[in-house]
């Protein structure tokens, strides 16, 4: 091993050991305060980047890269197998708003705000509502563990922030395409592009997906149930790399792959004995991802860019939290009378959409590409994640109970649907 190669092993090697090591100090002392565990993460990475010097990784740097990439594919596929579609039947229309009509409207408002308080152009704006426009299962879910949320209002809030990470990340992409490859702006076009992408994405995961989990989970068949949690990483990266080599989304189709893996009693197969191993293993990887991507983004935050532009940037953060997220739940669970949402769950809704780990990748990614802006975009992406976790995540508990969302308070919800039918 020649001494450049030797150096570069043992610099990952260092980075890995230094920042899982704070990423489980910073854990326990989330923990001890009763604070979300990514928004210590990020507290660390300023600390021992921009403060101590101790990590000074570039957002273009390969290792870097690695992370995000890696980060977003085991994330995003953990978030499909964690969703029970059979118990979305009564809520499916406001999913389905919620994860692609909700991810453009949450877009347009941040762009047309961003526009107006920084200045950027309008098309970079628009890439700026994309990266922040999704919401975050990894901090959800762990949030939910404080607190019982009704089951139906728990399941849509959590599937929605597993289905618009993968409608946010290819809104990414194909906003980035016009931008870096200089084609002229056609909403026909782009549309048509944004369905190709999505539905060849889908495809190729729901193909791959079946097949590897058909050679797992069959009880004749499944030759490789014995490693099925090695199956498992390898659906999730080889459905990411198939969708990129052939040019639709990779972060679909590893999506739609993890929802094969999570609903395999639909096609009369059976991973039961193997749920618990392959739950911890994937608990596991995403605490470790989340602790890898918060604390690379936290070192890297630039405090000129931040300072230079927080009014605006809190500007478009608050219009963000208090209009865009009203106006998106509204327009999705209004249609959907089906679902009989009462007037407590839609402020509740209204309230959860903490910002997390893939917007904060796709942001490091943006970075990565040398794309103009993108040191702006990235520092309110990083307020974004901050203000959200901390003012949202922070206080879900809270809120649900003062509500009265819990799986306790049946009375308030009887009294409003009464009032309502």
């Amino acid at each position: 091993m020649n001494n450049e190669v030797s150096e570069l092993v043992y610099h990952v090697l260092f980075l890995l050991i230094f920042i899982l090591g704070m990423g489980m100090l910073s854990g326990k002392l989330a923990a001890w305060l009763k604070l979300p565990d990514v928004a210590l993460f990020l507290i660390a990475g300023m600390v021992v980047g921009q403060g101590l010097h101790l990590v000074t990784e570039t957002s273009s740097s390969f290792t870097n890269q690695f992370i995000l990439t890696l980060g977003s594919v085991l994330i995003l596929f953990d978030g499909g197998r964690n969703i029970r579609l059979s118990g979305l039947r009564k809520v499916w229309l406001t999913l389905t708003l919620l994860s692609v009509p909700g991810v453009l409207i949450t877009c347009g408002v941040v762009a047309v705000t961003a526009h107006w308080l920084l200045g950027m152009p309008l098309l970079y704006a628009v890439l700026l509502g994309a990266i922040i426009s999704s919401t975050d299962p990894a901090t959800l879910i762990p949030v939910f563990k404080q607190v019982r949320i009704r089951t139906k209002l728990r399941e849509t809030v959590e599937s929605e922030s597993a289905f618009n990470d993968a409608t946010g990340s290819i809104l990414t992409f194909s906003v980035l395409a016009v931008i870096t490859g200089g084609q002229a702006i056609s909403v026909s076009a782009s549309v048509m592009q944004f369905l190709v992408t999505a539905l060849g994405g889908i495809l190729v995961g729901a193909v791959i997906g079946f097949i590897l989990v058909y050679i797992t989970a069959h009880s004749k068949l499944g030759w490789m149930r014995d490693y099925a949690t090695i199956a498992m990483v390898v659906t999730a990266i080889t459905t990411y790399l198939l969708g990129e080599t052939i040019h639709v989304s990779g972060f679909m189709a590893t999506f739609t792959a993890g929802l094969i893996w999570g609903n395999v009693h639909i096609f009369k197969l059976d991973l039961q004995d193997k749920h618990q191993e392959m739950g911890h293993f994937s608990e596991n990887i995403t605490v470790i991802m989340r602790m890898l991507i918060f604390i690379m983004l936290g070192s890297q935050v630039n405090f000129g860019v931040i300072w230079a532009n927080l009014w605006p940037s809190l500007g478009v953060i608050a219009v963000f939290i208090f209009i865009a997220r009203p106006l998106t739940v509204l327009a999705s669970a209004l249609p959907d009378r089906k679902a009989r949402w009462t007037w407590r769950e839609l402020v509740f809704m209204f309230w959860v959409r903490e910002t997390g780990v893939i917007p904060a990748a796709l942001s490091g990614m943006v970075v990565g590409l040398g794309v103009k802006y993108a040191d702006v975009m990235a520092s309110v992406t990083f307020l974004a994640v901050l203000f959200t976790i901390l003012l949202q995540a922070g206080t879900t508990a809270y809120v649900a109970r003062k509500l009265g969302v819990t799986e306790t308070d049946t009375a308030k919800d009887t009294e409003e649907l009464n009032r309502s039918g």
